[in-house]
């Protein structure tokens, strides 16, 4: 890490505490997912002082320099300060500036994508700089504190699941994050999947969220001790996010993996605002979250490719 990018990352860090909730675009987070080198940040000053920036993922693939979403990022994205007192057109304006600065320090790149923060709705400077925009959705429950209202919003069939569920299992909240980690390892080999990320990069993960308060497990055993399901969630002051789940199939119809998302939001009710379920889309995992009651929650995704190769064997594999 050379001088420049280590000051960008001391003023990225103090702009985090000052003005930024997400707890993805927190700098602690992504020294979590991507490594203390594996990120960097752009930064758009006025008079010294940081009123915009936006943090990347940047890695190489042979010769080909990938700015990507880092793993388990839900969201991230420019980030604005923005001044008192200004009018629609005023404001408009000032994203332009900010966002075309923040645009043009980019390092050189092959291919960049992000899912931008929902809260940002203007990507038109991303347009006019050659970028692309593909809409994705989440689903959202907002204000989790009345308990009891979100258990209404949850369809027929997830209440009959959490009845079956209490019957059938203990909630508790002390497995480890290697026990959490080898548990997702045998459930998706059961599906006949290898798992995408080591336990180097969970335990960063896992420790860093623990220690600030911002995260914890959830997990359902029966009285033999067998573990059903359990649930890793993070959370900020705005919302909780669903954000690895691993469930045996052995133990599918327990009801257990509905239970851990239900006991989740009841544990962060006094937390935070709200909780996202990530989103998917997947037809069917679409389908069983939508029925937890939650908001269609918009955010884009935006992309380029600047390589002719890479956009070549991008169209191969599209046809």
């Amino acid at each position: 890490m050379d001088n420049n990018t280590a000051a960008r990352k001391v003023k990225y860090g103090t702009f985090c505490q000052d003005h930024i909730d997400t707890v993805f675009q927190k700098d602690w987070w992504l020294d979590s997912v991507c490594g203390a080198d594996g990120w960097d940040v752009v930064l758009f000053e006025v008079q010294e002082k940081v009123l915009g920036a936006m943090p990347y993922a940047i890695s190489k693939k042979g010769f080909y320099t990938i700015i990507s979403q880092p793993i388990f990022t839900q969201k991230l994205g420019p980030c604005l300060v923005y001044p008192d007192g200004i009018n629609q057109n005023k404001l408009l304006s000032f994203e332009k500036k900010a966002f075309t600065f923040l645009i043009e320090q980019l390092p050189k790149f092959d291919l960049f994508q992000q899912n931008f923060n929902n809260h940002t709705k203007n990507w038109l400077p991303f347009y006019w700089k050659g970028f692309k925009q593909t809409t994705r959705y989440s689903y959202r429950i907002d204000n989790i504190n009345n308990i009891d209202d979100v258990y209404d919003g949850f369809d027929r069939s997830k209440k009959k699941q959490i009845k079956k569920g209490l019957k059938e299992v203990e909630i508790r909240y002390d497995l480890s994050a290697r026990e959490f980690y080898e548990s997702h390892v045998q459930t998706l080999a059961q599906n006949g999947k290898k798992i995408s990320y080591s336990y180097d990069v969970f335990n960063r993960i896992y420790e860093n969220a623990k220690q600030r308060d911002s995260g914890k497990i959830i997990a359902a055993f029966d009285q033999d001790k067998n573990l059903h399901a359990a649930l890793f969630i993070v959370w900020d002051r705005e919302c909780a996010y669903n954000l690895i789940s691993t469930i045996d199939v052995r133990h599918r119809n327990s009801g257990a993996s509905t239970l851990v998302v239900y006991e989740a939001i009841k544990s962060v009710r006094n937390s935070t605002g709200a909780f996202d379920f990530c989103g998917s889309m997947d037809v069917n995992i679409e389908n069983s979250i939508r029925k937890f009651g939650g908001n269609q929650i918009p955010y884009f995704s935006i992309s380029k490719n600047n390589s002719f190769v890479l956009s070549f064997l991008d169209l191969v594999k599209q046809n």
